[in-house]
């Protein structure tokens, strides 16, 4: 059984990037060994775009970064330097949330997969990810 969505906020670590994400008090997150994932230690949950909002004039202190298929929308603070969510390739039609950046009190458990990004289309399929950003 699901747990019921509620707001979570977060951002970066200058505060200049803000947001609120609508996802469960429980999540599941993945721990991803792509090459930009792995050097960043980035462990991020995955939601629909449409549970996902920018707070204030965050969208002025973000930039992007892309490589590869270019699919990934990695975004960062132009300011701190911290992916605090960004457009995953696995899922262009969700956020990836980074879960060290949700302030703390609402996310009560992270359960944490393995994403194998070093073999992408493989895990693609094997792991089901697609889903965790459809409504």
């Amino acid at each position: 059984m699901e747990s019921e969505l509620i707001l979570h906020e977060g951002g970066c670590h200058c505060g200049k990037v803000k947001w609120r994400v609508k996802a469960a008090t429980s999540v599941v997150a993945w721990r991803c060994n792509c090459s930009d994932c792995s050097m960043r230690g980035n462990v991020h949950f995955i939601v629909p775009s449409s549970n996902f909002e920018l707070l204030d004039d965050s969208k002025d202190f973000i930039t992007t970064y892309t490589f590869g298929t270019h699919t990934a929308k990695h975004t960062f603070c132009k300011v701190c330097g911290i992916t605090s969510f960004y457009i995953p390739r696995s899922n262009p039609d969700g956020v990836a949330v980074t879960v060290k950046c949700v302030k703390s009190g609402t996310l009560d458990h992270v359960e944490v997969k393995s994403y194998d990004g070093q073999n992408w289309e493989v895990s693609h399929k094997k792991t089901g990810i697609a889903s965790f950003s459809k409504e």
